[in-house]
C-alpha cells in the first residue's frame, strides 16, 4: 500500500471513529499505532516515544494546568455572584437588563477563567433562574448564557490559545493580545443584539424589573459597581499585564493568577480545605483529558504528515480553486462542520498542523490573523448542533422547564453573530492585528 493511500484510508477511518463516538484520544493514538506500524513498522512505536517525551517537555504547556487551577478556584470563590449580584441592580431597570447583565459578567469571567464550562455552569446557576423569575424568554435566556459562557475559550487566558501557541510553536502573548479585540467584538455584537431584540423586536421577552426592587441610589450603584469590578480587573492586569510587560512568560502568568484567584476566595472567605481539594481534583482529571488527547492527536498528525498526508490534502484544496479567498473558505467551511461533532481540542490538533502550512507558507496569510480566524471559528463549535458542549453544560444545571428545545433555539441568532464577528475580522485584519502590533512593537 502506498503512503499517500494509507493517509487518505487513516482521515477517513478517523471520520468514521469520531461519528460512531468512540473516545478522541484513545482513537487517535491507536489509529496512529495502527497505520504507523502499517506505514514504518516497528519504528512507529519510537515515533510515538520521541513526540510523547518532546510534549511532556514543552514549557508552554505547563500553563494548561495552571490555568484550569485559576478557573477552578474563580468558580469557587465567589466573584461571578457576587459581580452578578451588582449587574442585576444596575442594569435590571432597562429592558433586556438582566440578559445584558448576564453577558457582562460573561465577558469579565471569561476573561479571568479561560475554560468555558465554568462560566456556563456558573452563570446557568446564578443568572438563569433569576431571568426565568423576572418572566424573560427560555429561548433569550438559553441564547445569552451559551454564548457569553463561549467567550471563555477566546478571550484571553485561554486554555485553547495556550495550546495553539504550543502547537505551533506560536507566541501565547502575542495570541492572547490578537484574541483580545476580536472577542470584545462579539461581546459588542451580544449586548447591541440582546439590547435591540428587549427594546424594539419583542420587548416581552426580556422586562425590566420592578418598580419596587429600585431602591439603590446612584451612588451605592457606583460603589456596588467598583467593588465588585476590582477584584477581577485586578486579576485579569495581574495575568494578562504581566504577559504584555515582559514581565513573566504565559507559564509564570498563570502561576501568579492562581495565587491572585486563591487570594480573591480567602477575601470572599471561600478558602478553605474542601475548597481546595475539589479544585485540584477538577484540575487534574481536566489536565489528563487534555494531555490524553494532545498525546493521541500529536502522535496522528506525526504519521499522517508523514506518510503525505499533508501533500495529499493540499493538492485537493488547489485542485478544487486556486484562489486563496476560496482555499480559506473551504478550510473554514471544514471546521466548522466539524465543529458540530468533534469537540474543539480535536479539531485544533488535527486540523492546525495541516492548515496552517498551507494558509501561510502557500497562501500568504499573516500567521496569528490566521490562527485568530481559526480560533473564532471553534468557538463555534460550543454552541453549534449536535453535540455543542455549551449547549449540554447549561442543560445539565437549567432550571425546570428549560428544555434542549428552548436551548437550542436560543443559540440560533447567537450563531449568527459569531459568523457576522467572523466575517468582520476577514474583512477588517486591524481587529486582530492592532493591538498585538501596539503592545509588542520594536
Amino acid at each position: 500500500m502506498s503512503p499517500e493511500f494509507l493517509s487518505v484510508a487513516m482521515f477517513v477511518v478517523l471520520l468514521i471513529a469520531v461519528f460512531l463516538g468512540h473516545p478522541l484520544g484513545i482513537t487517535l493514538g491507536g489509529l496512529g499505532i495502527i497505520f504507523g506500524i502499517l506505514g514504518y513498522g516497528p519504528g512507529a512505536f519510537f515515533i510515538l516515544a520521541n513526540k510523547t517525551y518532546g510534549l511532556m517537555t514543552n514549557y508552554v504547556l505547563v500553563a494548561i494546568p495552571l490555568f484550569i487551577l485559576m478557573a477552578q478556584f474563580l468558580d469557587k470563590s465567589g466573584v461571578a455572584e457576587e459581580l452578578y449580584e451588582t449587574m442585576y441592580i444596575v442594569l435590571g431597570p432597562v429592558k433586556g437588563g438582566l440578559a445584558l447583565a448576564t453577558v457582562v459578567v460573561c465577558t469579565v469571567f471569561a476573561a479571568t477563567t479561560g475554560i468555558i464550562g465554568a462560566s456556563v455552569v456558573a452563570m446557568g446557576l446564578l443568572a438563569a433562574p433569576s431571568m426565568l423569575k423576572k418572566g424573560y424568554s427560555k429561548e433569550l435566556t438559553a441564547g445569552v448564557i451559551t454564548a457569553g459562557g463561549t467567550l471563555g475559550i477566546l478571550i484571553p487566558p485561554s486554555i485553547m490559545l495556550v495550546v495553539y501557541g504550543g502547537l505551533i510553536g506560536m507566541s501565547v502573548g502575542k495570541l492572547f493580545m490578537a484574541a483580545f479585540m476580536p472577542g470584545l467584538l462579539l461581546s459588542t455584537l451580544y449586548l447591541i443584539y440582546t439590547w435591540v431584540y428587549c427594546t424594539f423586536i419583542n420587548p416581552e421577552a426580556g422586562p425590566p424589573i420592578p418598580e419596587k426592587e429600585r431602591v439603590h441610589t446612584t451612588g451605592q450603584k457606583l460603589l456596588m459597581t467598583l467593588k465588585s469590578m476590582v477584584p477581577p480587573l485586578f486579576l485579569i492586569f495581574a495575568v494578562l499585564g504581566s504577559i504584555a510587560g515582559g514581565i513573566a512568560t504565559p507559564t509564570e502568568a498563570a502561576g501568579l493568577g492562581c495565587i491572585g484567584a486563591l487570594v480573591l476566595a480567602a477575601l470572599n472567605k471561600r478558602l478553605d480545605l474542601k475548597m481546595l481539594k475539589e479544585a485540584g481534583y477538577s484540575t487534574l482529571k481536566i489536565t489528563c483529558m487534555v494531555m490524553l488527547i494532545f498525546v493521541g492527536a500529536n502522535f496522528y498528525t506525526s504519521i499522517f504528515m508523514g506518510l503525505g498526508g499533508g501533500d495529499v490534502f493540499t493538492s485537493i484544496l488547489f485542485s478544487i480553486s486556486s484562489n486563496k479567498w476560496v482555499i480559506l473558505g473551504i478550510m473554514m467551511f471544514i471546521i466548522f462542520i466539524l465543529g458540530m461533532f468533534v469537540d474543539w481540542l480535536g479539531i485544533l490538533l488535527l486540523c492546525v498542523p495541516i492548515f496552517t502550512p498551507i494558509a501561510v507558507d502557500q497562501l500568504k496569510f499573516d500567521p496569528l490573523w490566521f490562527a485568530m480566524i481559526v480560533s473564532v471559528n471553534l468557538q463555534m463549535s460550543f454552541l453549534t448542533p449536535p453535540f455543542g458542549y455549551a449547549l449540554f453544560y447549561l442543560k445539565g444545571v437549567a432550571p425546570e422547564g428549560m428544555t434542549m428545545g428552548h436551548i437550542y433555539r436560543g443559540i440560533i441568532p447567537f450563531v449568527i453573530l459569531q459568523l457576522i464577528g467572523l466575517a468582520l475580522c476577514l474583512i477588517f485584519p486591524e481587529i486582530i492585528t492592532w493591538l498585538p502590533s501596539v503592545v509588542f512593537k520594536q
